[in-house]
């Protein structure tokens, strides 16, 4: 008997085995919260600056300024929203905080004046049911400026330090 024709499109066991990972397709993305936990397992100041400067993408920077800077505020209610929490193993149905990142202006006070409160809040509990539950819990760690309680020695400083960040969140020109 032929053995079996193989579809194109279709990977061997093998290849799906290295290609396994948070982004499929041999591309592994870490979520924000395992690069977070990296921060909080590094020994030091300098280690933990290291992490946050290994992994600085322009999505990672937006939440940690939405966690740090106090100029931000955000258009939601104080608190936790009620929302289904994500239970979805890591690699599946689920979406990432990097990608969502971009949809975070609209939680800014000032930002988006043409959605009202109850949208954005809907939006926002949207958001949260989509990403795995420990990115959640990053998005209501930035939104209640508590991610520095949520992860050991991630500060101010340290963020501000990592980025080249003046008091104002911005690099200095």
């Amino acid at each position: 008997m032929a053995e079996q024709a193989r579809h194109p499109h279709l990977m061997n066991p093998a290849s799906m085995k290295t290609n396994q990972g948070t982004a499929g397709m041999g591309q592994t993305v870490e979520l924000m919260s395992e690069i977070l936990k990296k921060v909080n397992n590094a020994k030091d100041k300098p280690k933990k600056i290291q992490v946050l400067r290994e992994h600085a993408t322009a999505p990672l920077k937006q939440v940690l300024k939405g966690a740090f800077d106090p100029n931000i505020a955000w258009d939601l209610p104080v608190g936790d929203p009620p929302y289904i929490a994500n239970e979805a193993p890591i690699g599946t149905e689920h979406g990432l905080l990097r990608n969502e990142s971009k949809r975070l202006w609209h939680f800014v006070k000032g930002a988006d004046n043409s959605t009202n409160k109850v949208k954005k809040e809907k939006m926002f509990i949207q958001m949260l049911e989509g990403l795995h539950t420990d990115e959640a819990q990053v998005l209501l760690g930035m939104k209640n400026k508590s991610l520095n309680k949520m992860y050991k020695g991630l500060t101010e400083s340290v963020v501000k330090e990592a980025f080249g960040w003046n008091d104002k969140f911005v690099r200095p020109e």
